[in-house]
């Protein structure tokens, strides 16, 4: 091979580099397959790669060397630890919801009835303490069920995932009036008799909640024209399964919310075994099995991948939280020159934009609520309820249980029945724990007085202020809290948003 003169001319380090540098490009010249690909760098894999989330990753041509891929597994099973979080949050909540009625003897076909209301000491996710509410489950597992339904209610039915499966009374297809409801379970083939609504359904397990409506505060007759029309038993006995049971959860202690530690993956897994095969979604049972969670098999993690799960629920906790309370869509604020917010932000009860599933949406809505109707979210004028979020003060800071705010409703409040306001909890999302009952009023209590102009100002804080006790809501020091207004029947103005409630402001 023949060099250049100058080349042979040089000496020394200078020279040999030079000679390794052409002896190598000679060499891969000699190399090259007679069938060569033109390779773009986007396709190629360097051997060393910088990452923020994980540091370096060092490859041989692109096969990870052995700590990268043990690291990257440990990353893939967090973050499908997480994502578990958010997806099988809508199925451990129905769980939690059914065992924490169970711990009170509220058994699958029996009736919970807060017959006095409910307060602080039963832990629901945002419930309402001036409803007169009626909880319970249903079991499809030994055959189809029949639930006799009393007039004059509203209510739901949600399956274990927590998707909507029918409504009850007024907005249910007996139209207050009454009936018979047929639950079919998943796959069910045999003969359905006349007479009934006959509803099929994708899971074994079932939640269901409604209403009972008071008039002059009398919940005792309330609760007895429930008693007098509810029955729930199997098709196959005919009604003929024995007296029917009734609890009354009023002032009990029971939890209903599902667990943010590693528990959280144990209610899960308890759920996906309860239910057939196809009951949940397969990409998302695909991504619950990849962390262990199986029918038919035991959730029986390692030490590894149980330290990841636990640090995975923190993560999937905290991003819960920040959805919730923190927005940064600007979609979730109903109107765009206030601080409210709502938990449909795209009108639909599956949570659905066209034909993109909104993941936000879903898991903001089920950290901080339970039961899932259209009625919820699109409500007609004069019908329906209308549901706004508030967490901060007009300045955008969290409120805080130990300062005073006010905030105006102006007149006249756009509801055909009447309005709420209820303080939650930013730790439970469940009642705010307070020496007021209802940690709330509503314009049927009585006490609330309205302004001159027809208008509500509500006192929020640890003290009334003078002379304002009718119109105060008691919160607590050192508590951070939401508080959500409900508007029962709502009317026009607040569907073209031309009536809007004032932002919380702080009195100094």
């Amino acid at each position: 091979m023949q060099f250049p003169v100058p080349l042979i001319a040089l000496s020394g380090l200078r020279a040999g580099l030079i000679w390794a540098f052409v002896w190598y490009g000679v060499a891969m010249a000699q190399d090259k397959p007679t069938y060569s690909a033109d390779i773009p760098p986007s396709i190629v894999t360097a051997d060393t790669i910088e990452t923020d989330a994980l540091g370096t990753l060092e490859f041989f041509d692109g096969m990870p060397l052995p700590d990268t891929a043990r690291r990257l597994y440990d990353y893939l099973d967090f973050h499908r630890g997480v994502e578990t979080f958010h997806t099988g949050m809508p199925a451990a909540s129905v769980y939690s919801i059914i065992e924490g009625l169970r711990s009170t003897g509220v058994e699958p076909g029996d009736l919970g009835i807060f017959e006095d209301l409910l307060d602080a000491r039963s832990l629901f996710l945002t419930p309402n303490t001036t409803s007169l509410y009626a909880w319970g489950s249903i079991d499809l597992t030994d055959g189809p069920v029949v639930m006799e339904v009393p007039s004059g209610v509203l209510g739901m039915v949600n399956d274990a995932y927590f998707r909507y499966v029918i409504d009850l009374g007024r907005a249910g297809p007996d139209a207050g009036e009454g009936g018979k409801y047929l639950f079919l379970p998943p796959n069910y083939d045999g003969a359905t008799p006349d007479g009934y609504f006959v509803i099929p359904t994708r899971t074994n397990f079932h939640e269901f909640i409604f209403r009972g409506f008071v008039s002059d505060g009398d919940t005792a007759k309330a609760s007895q024209e429930i008693k007098n029309g509810f029955r729930q038993y199997l098709l196959s006995d005919d009604g003929a399964g024995g007296e029917q049971k009734f609890v009354n959860l009023s002032g009990r202690h029971l939890n209903t919310i599902h667990s943010n530690n590693f528990s959280f993956f144990e209610e899960l897994d308890a759920a996906v075994q309860r239910e057939p095969d196809g009951a949940f979604p397969p990409e998302l049972a695909g991504q619950w099995a990849a962390i262990g969670i199986r029918k038919g098999k035991e959730f029986a993690p390692d030490a590894r991948m149980r330290a990841i799960l636990e640090d995975a629920v923190k993560v999937g906790n905290a991003t819960a939280r920040a959805l919730n309370f923190s927005p940064r869509d600007d979609r979730f604020y109903f109107y765009k020159d206030r601080q409210w917010w709502s938990p449909f932000a795209g009108g639909s009860h599956e949570f659905l934009d066209g034909a993109v599933r909104m993941i936000d949406d879903r898991i903001m809505f089920h950290y901080y609520a339970t039961g899932i109707t259209p009625a919820m979210v699109l409500p007609k004028p004069g019908s329906g309820s209308a549901y706004e979020v508030a967490n901060t003060d007009a300045s955008g800071a969290y409120l805080d249980g130990g300062k005073t705010y006010s905030m105006t409703l102006p007149g006249p409040v756009p509801a055909g029945d009447f309005w709420s306001l209820v303080v939650y909890s930013g730790q439970t999302r469940s009642i705010l724990e307070t020496n007021q009952k209802l940690a709330g009023l509503d314009s049927t209590t009585g006490r609330v007085e309205a302004n001159r102009d027809g208008s509500y100002t509500i006192w929020f804080g640890p003290e009334p202020p003078a002379g304002k006790a009718g119109n105060w809501i008691q919160t607590v020091r050192g508590k951070s809290y939401s508080v959500i207004l409900r508007l029962y029947a709502p009317l026009q103005p607040w569907f073209d948003k031309s009536w809007k409630p004032e932002d919380f402001q702080l009195i100094n």
